[in-house]
């Protein structure tokens, strides 16, 4: 499979495990029973394949009102490669696309592991007591209230690692739930007092590791938020392999899906 398709299929099957679906045509809503808004949202129901144009306009349409019934905001997430010509069709029915970001991929053999500079130390977080002091890290990196993403046992569910500065909690990032032996890294975040000083590529790569040897990951996948974090990334042995198309209804969180 194409490794767009394969990305985009994962995505599915893994977002298929804690959410409801509504398909219709090449479209499929993902619906959280969690009413916070990133947490629901539309995939491509059938990545891969070729779609037909004339069924988006009422795919579309039933989408909306099942968001609608539960008050949730219409937003998609599509790999470009994988279904060429999709987000644009939406686009002709009111939706905005928002960005075209770089798909970056890492394989086992591929991954580039910094070496660790002297205090500095990453550790997995294996209780919910550690998850807490990652929240609070990508809290404060991202500036937001809070971060409430919950302790998982299970490494192939998801985890997280923690980098220390003279054992002081500095940066953070987090592997997902792997599905069909796909991980996406995210979350990556460093609070402000230790920035530009690599902790977010130690971070980084240690998630990826850990994806690959705890959860049982065999390529893993992520979006850089900025050419920064991108040159980062590519450090690491992340490569370009695809493109992350975010659209979104008018209104809601557009500016959050750059």
């Amino acid at each position: 499979m194409e490794i767009g398709a394969r990305i985009a299929a994962a995505q599915l099957t893994g977002s298929a495990r804690s959410k409801r679906q509504v398909i219709a045509g090449p479209l499929a809503g993902m619906l959280h029973d969690d009413d916070t808004w990133y947490l629901s949202g539309v995939l491509a129901a059938d990545p891969g394949r070729p779609f037909d144009p004339d069924e988006i306009p009422w795919a579309i349409e039933t989408i909306r009102q099942a968001f609608a019934a539960e008050g949730r905001w219409v937003h998609a997430e599509f790999v470009d490669e994988a279904n060429p010509g999709l987000a644009e069709a939406l686009a002709a029915e009111g939706m905005t696309i928002v960005s075209h970001l770089p798909l970056l991929v890492v394989e086992p053999g591929s991954l580039i592991v910094p070496d660790l500079p002297e205090g500095v130390s990453v550790r997995v977080v294996s209780s919910p007591e550690e998850q807490a002091v990652a929240n609070a890290l990508a809290a404060e990196a991202y500036e937001m209230d809070n971060a409430d993403f919950a302790y998982k046992p299970d490494p192939a569910d998801g985890g997280a690692v923690i980098v220390y500065v003279d054992d002081v909690p500095a940066a953070t990032a987090a592997w997902t739930a792997v599905a069909d032996e796909v991980s996406e890294v995210a979350g990556v975040g460093t609070i402000h007092s230790h920035r530009r000083r690599g902790r977010g590529g130690i971070a980084t790569a240690h998630a990826t590791l850990n994806a690959f040897g705890l959860g049982g990951a065999t390529l893993a996948w992520l979006t850089p938020g900025d050419d920064g974090a991108d040159r980062v990334y590519r450090r690491l042995g992340y490569a370009p392999r695809a493109t992350a198309v975010h659209l979104g209804d008018p209104g809601g969180h557009l500016a959050d899906l750059r």
